[in-house]
C-alpha cells in the first residue's frame, strides 16, 4: 500500500498563492503518477491535475496557466504551485497517486484551502 501526507493549505486572499506538498511513502513502486484533486462544498470531487514519472502533466482546463504541478521522484513528492488563487478555487485538495494500467488509486486525506475575496 502507499500512504499520501498532505501539508501547505491555509487561508489566502484572492490573488494571492499557496503551495501544496504530498509525500508518498509506503510500497511507492506501484504508483506512475501523482496529483491532486479537490472537493468543493456541495460539489463533487473535481480531478485538478497531475504529473507522471516521465514528467508529463495535465491540468484541469481552469487552473491553466496559474497551478503549476511539479515531482520529485526520489522523494516521491508532488508539488502544487498556486497562484493567482480565486474564491473558487476553495476546497478541500486531496492528494491522489496510483498507477492506471493496474487499477491502482490512493488517496491522501486532503489539505483545506480557502481563498478569500
Amino acid at each position: 500500500q502507499v500512504q499520501l501526507v498532505e501539508s501547505g493549505g491555509g487561508l489566502v486572499l484572492a490573488g494571492g498563492s499557496l503551495r501544496l506538498s504530498c509525500a508518498a511513502s509506503g510500497s511507492t513502486r506501484l504508483i506512475n503518477f501523482m496529483g491532486w484533486y479537490r472537493q468543493a462544498p456541495g460539489k463533487e470531487r473535481e480531478w485538478v491535475a497531475r504529473i507522471f514519472t516521465d514528467g508529463v502533466a495535465n491540468y484541469v482546463d481552469s487552473v491553466k496557466g496559474r497551478f503549476t504541478i511539479s515531482r520529485d521522484n526520489a522523494k516521491n513528492t508532488v508539488t502544487l504551485q498556486m497562484n493567482s488563487l480565486r474564491p473558487e478555487d476553495t476546497a478541500v485538495y486531496y492528494c491522489n497517486a496510483g498507477d492506471f494500467r493496474y487499477s491502482r488509486d490512493f488517496w491522501g486525506q486532503g489539505t483545506q484551502v480557502t481563498v478569500s475575496s
